[in-house]
């Protein structure tokens, strides 16, 4: 027999009561207790201790860090040239059925067979078919997708960092559209930046793994990632109520666009300025210690390596390898980021009373770049593809610099480093938000996905109270209007 306890809550409230669950995690991994109790347990009762308790978490972290390390190695393979090699073990018959096999472990079948077996010994195993069926189309796996990465981030984090406290969740029923300024401020940095990060490490190996694409098991290895990358990115405006409504998402590019630009200061909560909610979100940073730091550092060094192997693949490097292109690289990263210190300089010192001072300043800055670019495609054969592989290469370093700067936040505070880092930052934020909302607008042009979405994810009591609150919002809003005429 099982007794459960359950209640209809939003998308943001279970995501941010399974991240205070993992974070509770994560502080009991690095507790006495559990040290303790691993020493005392016999093997069976250690066994069913870690599966119940921080193991699941556990697990989640080393399947996320195997999609890391499979993407990285592989780019390792094809960057460097020793994937021809590798394919002669590979391209064997056996091998790539094995790969084939696992591919269905990634996709996330395996995971289900437990449920399915539980409602087939209970209901049938024509229930169970019919259930896993209806899951499929509500989108389930989605859902579970993206529960994995907000496990893998929190508990990871807490294990870096520790700092783990109580986080309030909510309780009520939710109905009602949330803001995309608050689904960028829940999951920017536990979801959206490893989806982009992924997303950037899958088009390089596209685009330079053309040996691997005669492997069978390829296409199914990397279509679940990719799967995992489009849950990561989009999952929470899938399951948002009215996410696909043309006036919603109006409302929501005019509050997206005054908080990101908003200043912070004391007293102002990060529901209202991007500054004040980037603080916050570096707060386990400051409370951690130094092995804490130096692994965040250590991490952030993978962007360098990365960049490393992709600038000695441009044509205008002409097959040169030596360490003479990857400093030029590096010249190229810090002329960017001293062009936006410049620019956001001007900005604030000429935009609001000089304003055309303040365009002419910006033109005696992008043309010159412009110039350069068309000489070194004139002179040295710059391709379009070498210009799309920079911005591969050079996006990922700069948030690598971002990470580490972070890491290092005492040492620069007072300093102009400290301001360039928040300025390219918002940068940042600003891009990533302008390549997640434009597929959302995109879609919000067609009344019929808005509609789909409201019946297929969103049971009947949930639709009706949905419809109910339109309805609600619309009189309220006939009512006002005689009010001011």
């Amino acid at each position: 027999m099982q007794v459960g306890k359950g209640r209809d809550v939003g998308f943001n409230q279970i995501s941010l009561f399974e991240a205070k669950i993992a974070r509770g995690n994560g502080e009991q991994t690095l507790s006495r207790d559990v040290y303790r109790l691993g020493h005392h347990f016999d093997f069976f009762r250690m066994l069913s201790f870690y599966c119940t308790t921080i193991g699941f978490y556990f697990n989640t972290v080393i399947t996320i860090c195997t999609v890391y390390v499979f993407l990285y190695g592989r780019l390792y393979l094809v960057l460097s040239g020793l994937d021809n090699k590798a394919l002669r073990f590979t391209l064997s018959g056996p091998l790539q059925a094995a790969l084939a096999s696992q591919s269905f472990v990634h996709l996330g079948f395996l995971v289900l067979l437990p449920m399915m077996m539980e409602i087939g010994l209970e209901r049938g195993f024509g229930t169970a078919v019919i259930e896993f069926i209806l899951m499929q189309l509500q989108f389930a796996s989605v859902f579970f997708t993206f529960s994995l990465g907000t496990r893998g981030h929190y508990y990871g984090m807490t294990l870096l960092h520790g700092g783990a406290a109580y986080q309030a969740t909510g309780r009520g029923l939710v109905v009602f559209h949330t803001k995309f300024s608050e689904h960028y401020r829940l999951y920017s940095r536990s979801h959206f930046v490893k989806g982009l990060e992924l997303t950037i490490l899958l088009i390089v190996y596209g685009i330079f793994g053309q040996s691997y694409q005669r492997d069978k098991a390829n296409i199914f290895i990397t279509f679940s990632m990719w799967f995992m990358v489009f849950t990561w990115l989009f999952a929470p405006f899938l399951f948002n109520p009215s996410g696909f409504e043309w006036q919603k998402i109006k409302d929501d590019w005019t509050d997206w666009n005054k908080w990101i630009s908003n200043r912070g200061g004391v007293g102002v909560p990060p529901e209202k300025s991007w500054e004040s909610w980037w603080e916050i979100e570096q707060e386990p940073l400051r409370h951690s210690g130094k092995r804490g730091t130096v692994l965040e550092i250590l991490l952030a060094l993978r962007f360098f390596i990365y960049q490393y192997g992709l600038v000695y693949h441009l044509n205008i490097a002409k097959n040169r390898n030596g360490v003479l292109v990857y400093c030029m690289s590096w010249i190229v990263v810090f002329v960017i980021l001293l062009v936006i210190m410049t620019v956001a300089v001007g900005r604030r010192m000429l935009s609001g009373n000089f304003y055309l001072v303040f365009r002419l300043f910006k033109g005696l800055i992008y043309i010159p770049i412009i110039c350069i670019v068309i000489i070194l495609i004139v002179i040295a054969h710059l391709t379009v593809q070498d210009l799309f592989i920079c911005i591969l290469a050079f996006v990922p370093t700069g948030w690598g610099l971002l990470l580490v700067a972070q890491a290092i936040k005492p040492v620069i505070f007072r300093h102009w480093i400290w301001r360039l880092t928040r300025i390219t930052a918002r940068r940042y934020d600003i891009v990533m938000g302008l390549l997640l909302f434009t597929p959302v607008a995109f879609l919000a042009w067609f009344p019929f996905v808005s509609e789909f979405q409201t019946r297929m994810l969103f049971n009947q009591a949930f639709s009706r109270g949905l419809q109910m609150s339109r309805v609600l919002g619309r009189q309220k809003n006939d009512r006002r209007a005689p009010d001011k005429k």
